[in-house]
C-alpha cells in the first residue's frame, strides 16, 4: 500500500477517474512539505458514487446480521493489521504526535467496530407492541462527510454504522487529511463488501460536500465538523427533507468539586484541553475550580504544560505537534490576542513559546485565568492548545458555569464521594460526563446537547441513527 491511487476515487467497488480535473495538495503540518494531491472531484463525481450506493442498497439492505457481522470482522482485523500505517499516515497528513497516533487515531476506531459488534443485535432487533410488529430498516444511502482531526476514527464511525444498519455509503473526508481515508478505502476493497456498498469521493466541503448534502438520491448526512458547517449542511439537507447526524463541537469542562483530589483532577484536565493539539470536539477546554483552591490548581497545571514541548510530531517522545492548516494556526492566535486584550491573564506556557520549531504550524500551549464566563475565551470553541481557569463559589454556582454555553458535547466531574460526582453530572445538560476521569466508551452513544448537534454515533445507538422504524399491523 505504499502507492495509494490518490489522483482517483473510489467507486462501485472500483478505483476510477474523476471526470473533475483540478486537484488539491495535501500539506504536512509539520514540515510544510506537499505529501500527496487528491482530486477536487464535485457534483457530477458525487452523482457517480450515489448512484453506485443506489445500486447496490437492495442487495446489502437484505443482508442478515450475520453477513453484517462477518464484514465489520473482516474490517477491523485489517485495521489491527496495518495499525502501524493507519497512525503513521495521520501523522504525516495532520500532525498528530505519532504515540498518540498509534493509541488513538489508529486504536480507537478497532475499538468503535467492538461496539457495532457488540450493539449489533440488538439494534436490528424488532419488536411487538401490542397488535403491530415493530422493525428496523436501513435509512438508505448514507453521505458521510468527516473531518481532518480524526479522520480514521471518524471515518469508521459512519462507515461502521452504515454497514451494520445495511445502508450504502458515500464518504467525503476532509481536503486537509485525506490519505488516510484512501488506505481505509484500500482496506475495505480487501475485505469483500459488494461493489457500491462503500465509495469514496475527495473534494473540498463546497463542491463534493455540498452537492453530497443535496443529491436526492441521498437519505442521511453524517457530518462531523464546526458550528458553522454544520448550520450550512443542515440548511442544505433540508431542501430534500433529508435526515441529518450532525455533530458540531464543543466547549466542554471539567468540574472539581471541593472534595476532589485536586491534583489528578487538574491534571486530567491539562491533558484533555492538550489532547491532539486541543483539536479535539470534546477537549475539556474550560476547568472550573473552587475559588479557595484556585492557587493551587494553577500550580499544578504549569506543571503539567511544561511537559507539553512542542516537537516533531514522529518523535515518539513528542506529546505536542503542530496545528493541522495555517489558518487554524492563525484562527487560535487571534483568540489569544483578544484573550490577552479582554484582560484575561496567562499563567502557563510563556516559556514554550520561544521553543517552537522554526517550520510547522506549531503554537505553544497556555493556561488562563483571570477568564470572564461571557468572553470567547470561555465560550468559543477555539480548537487549539488553550485551557481556561474559572473560579467559582459553591456547587449551584459550579454547575451553572458549567452548562453556561451554547454548546452541550461533554464533561468530566470529580469528586471524593463517586455518588456526590454522578449526582452533580446527572445536572448538567451535555451528552456525556467523564466521572472521575473514567475512560472514554466506544460503545455508548456519543453526541451533543443545543449546538453541539444533533443524533448519536457509536454503538448501538450510532446503527439505530441510520435506520428507519417501520409497525406491521398484524390482524388480531
Amino acid at each position: 500500500m505504499n502507492s495509494l491511487p490518490l489522483r482517483q476515487m473510489y467507486v462501485g467497488g472500483r478505483w476510477t477517474e474523476p471526470r473533475a480535473t483540478g486537484t488539491i495538495a495535501v500539506e504536512n503540518p509539520a514540515t510544510l512539505r506537499v505529501v500527496g494531491e487528491i482530486p477536487d472531484c464535485g457534483g457530477e463525481d458525487v452523482r457517480r458514487a450515489v448512484e453506485a450506493a443506489r445500486g447496490a442498497l437492495p442487495g446489502w439492505a437484505a443482508s442478515g446480521t450475520e453477513e453484517r457481522a462477518a464484514a465489520l470482522s473482516a474490517l477491523r482485523e485489517a485495521l489491527v493489521k496495518h495499525q502501524d500505517e493507519l497512525a503513521e499516515t495521520v501523522t504525516r497528513e495532520m500532525g498528530a504526535p505519532i504515540t498518540f497516533s498509534r493509541r488513538v487515531q489508529a486504536g480507537l476506531p478497532v475499538r468503535v467496530l467492538d461496539g457495532f459488534l457488540d450493539g449489533l443485535a440488538a439494534a436490528t432487533a424488532e419488536e411487538r407492541v401490542g397488535h403491530s410488529l415493530v422493525v428496523r430498516e436501513p435509512v438508505g444511502v448514507v453521505g458521510a462527510i468527516t473531518p481532518w482531526n480524526y479522520p480514521v476514527h471518524q471515518a469508521v464511525a459512519k462507515i461502521g454504522a452504515a454497514v451494520a444498519a445495511g445502508c450504502a455509503l458515500v464518504l467525503k473526508p476532509s481536503e486537509l487529511a485525506p490519505l488516510s481515508s484512501y488506505l481505509l478505502a484500500e482496506l475495505i476493497d480487501g475485505i469483500g463488501l459488494p461493489p457500491g456498498v462503500f465509495n469514496l469521493v475527495p473534494g473540498r466541503g463546497a463542491t463534493a460536500g455540498v452537492a453530497l448534502t443535496v443529491d436526492d438520491g441521498v437519505d442521511l448526512v453524517s457530518f462531523t465538523g464546526s458550528l458553522e458547517a454544520g448550520r450550512q449542511v443542515g440548511a442544505a439537507a433540508a431542501r430534500t427533507v433529508k435526515r441529518t447526524c450532525l455533530e458540531l463541537g464543543g466547549k466542554s469542562a471539567t468540574l472539581v468539586l471541593p472534595d476532589a483530589d485536586l491534583a489528578a483532577a487538574v491534571e486530567d484536565g491539562v491533558r484533555s484541553a492538550l489532547h491532539n493539539a486541543g483539536q479535539t470536539c470534546t477537549a475539556r477546554t474550560r476547568l472550573l475550580v473552587p475559588r479557595a483552591r484556585l492557587d493551587e490548581a494553577l500550580d499544578v497545571a504549569r506543571a503539567v504544560v511544561a511537559a507539553y514541548v512542542p516537537g516533531d510530531p514522529e518523535d515518539p517522545d513528542t506529546l505536542l505537534g503542530p496545528l493541522a492548516s495555517a489558518g487554524q494556526r492563525e484562527r487560535v492566535l487571534g483568540h489569544l490576542e483578544r484573550a490577552a486584550r479582554s484582560g484575561a491573564r496567562q499563567v502557563a506556557g510563556q516559556d514554550l513559546a520561544d521553543r517552537l520549531p522554526d517550520t510547522g504550524h506549531y503554537v505553544a500551549p497556555s493556561v488562563w485565568t483571570d477568564v470572564s464566563p461571557s468572553s470567547p475565551l470561555a465560550r468559543e470553541e477555539i480548537f487549539g492548545p488553550v485551557l481556561a481557569v474559572l473560579a467559582y463559589d459553591g456547587e449551584d454556582e459550579a454547575v451553572a458555569l458549567a452548562d453556561d454555553s451554547d454548546y452541550g458535547l461533554a464533561a468530566t466531574v470529580w469528586s471524593g464521594d463517586p455518588e456526590r460526582a454522578v449526582a452533580v453530572a446527572r445536572r448538567l445538560r451535555v451528552g456525556q460526563v467523564d466521572v472521575n476521569g473514567a475512560k472514554f466508551n466506544a460503545a455508548a452513544p456519543f453526541g451533543g446537547h443545543r449546538q453541539s448537534g444533533v443524533g448519536r454515533e457509536l454503538g448501538r445507538h450510532g446503527i439505530q441513527e441510520f435506520q428507519e422504524v417501520k409497525s406491521l399491523q398484524l390482524p388480531g
